[in-house]
């Protein structure tokens, strides 16, 4: 129950954000809304699952674990509800600031979450936890287009229809026993002086902000190049898809191995060489740059995820580790699908925004190998 609980929650923390990839053209024309202007759809969210993210611990000490996850999957029920009535801009965007403070509390408590109730078998949680996170976002990509008509082709529905999975996790999470922690370490503040949490952080960012950029306008930088429409939404979805076997496998692997920077080497240059394949040229073999630039970016979120586990050895030390590289690193990665957005109204295509991508791309595989000296024990 408690695995099902974990796998739940992280299935509601990606199809908020995600299912507004496949529509974002259509929703930016029907607003009337410049692109720099709806991508705070997804950057809104992002900024605040960073900003929020030290408050968690203080939370989690307050209520309980449990009930404060409990409450996010509340939270992220009541704006994804919201998006019925998304017509109005104001709400749209109301509506991605709610589903960002849920997702920031609830992120650094589930790596806690983890720890305490799976420090036996981490390596292996880890990849159903980042598994059930790519699940929800290639849903989110790949499901609210066939929602939408469904449901008398009204976006609005469709989007709100990811209200339902966020119900459905909200009444697991009520049925859990809820655990009250004392504070027993001497530090309770986040590991700032720590280099290691500095370089984790950095890392993160960089890889979420290439996530977020093309989960915004992936599909729309596919439209620019001549694909269709059906085209271009299918090769988001195969890049969202490719993301469920990296999210389970390369945990694995990290914690059977000890080879965790190894392979977030090998998934950033996976990441740099598709890039600069949809960069230069999207027409070419495009469901195969589709193919790897999902399995690297999904390998690297995961990968990311364990990171964490390795430095600290409480469930509040983790949440701790994590919520510093969750604020790091999403506070710099909501600038990405805004720039992005904002250099595509300057340049008047995508191909300049997407060759900052890529550099990025490259600076992340540098990073990782900057960071293979870290700690070899497996975490307990």
């Amino acid at each position: 129950m408690l695995l099902l609980a974990l796998v739940l929650a992280a299935i509601n923390l990606r199809p908020g954000i995600t299912s507004l990839a496949p529509l974002i053209e259509r929703i930016a024309t029907e607003l009337a809304l410049s692109r720099s202007l709806i991508s705070l759809t997804t950057a809104l969210p992002v900024l605040l699952m960073g900003l929020l993210a030290p408050f968690a611990p203080r939370l989690a000490l307050r209520l309980g674990l449990e009930r404060t996850i409990g409450l996010c999957m509340a939270v992220i029920a009541a704006a994804l509800s919201l998006r019925v009535f998304a017509h109005a801009s104001a709400i749209l965007i109301g509506s991605a600031v709610l589903l960002g403070a849920a997702i920031a509390v609830a992120g650094p408590l589930l790596s806690g979450f983890i720890k305490r109730h799976f420090a036996g078998r981490m390596g292996s949680v880890v990849g159903w936890y980042s598994l059930s996170m790519a699940i929800g976002g290639a849903g989110g990509a790949v499901l609210t287009v066939p929602a939408t008509q469904w449901l008398g082709d009204e976006w609005t529905r469709g989007l709100a229809v990811w209200a339902l999975p966020a119900l459905l996790g909200l009444l697991l999470w009520l049925c859990l026993p809820n655990r009250t922690e004392a504070d027993t370490e001497t530090s309770g503040g986040l590991p700032w002086r720590q280099p290691r949490a500095w370089l984790i952080s950095a890392f993160f960012a960089l890889q979420a902000g290439l996530f977020y950029a093309l989960a915004t306008w992936a599909v729309a930088r596919y439209q620019e190049a001549g694909l269709s429409v059906l085209h271009s939404n299918s090769l988001f979805s195969v890049s969202m898809l490719m993301g469920l076997p990296s999210s389970f496998l390369l945990p694995w692997l990290a914690q059977r191995f000890h080879n965790r920077y190894v392979l977030l080497m090998g998934c950033g240059l996976l990441s740099s060489i598709s890039l600069m394949m949809i960069t230069f040229q999207p027409t070419v073999l495009p469901e195969l740059w589709a193919v790897t630039i999902g399995f690297g970016l999904g390998g690297s979120f995961a990968l990311s995820l364990v990171l964490p586990l390795y430095e600290a050895d409480s469930p509040l030390a983790v949440s701790r580790w994590t919520a510093m590289m969750l604020f790091m690193g999403y506070s710099l990665a909501f600038l990405t699908p805004v720039l992005t957005g904002l250099a595509r109204d300057l340049a008047g295509n995508y191909q300049l925004p997407f060759m900052v991508l890529t550099g990025l791309a490259l600076l992340m595989t540098l990073l990782a190998w900057v960071m293979r000296h870290g700690p070899r024990r497996a975490p307990t």
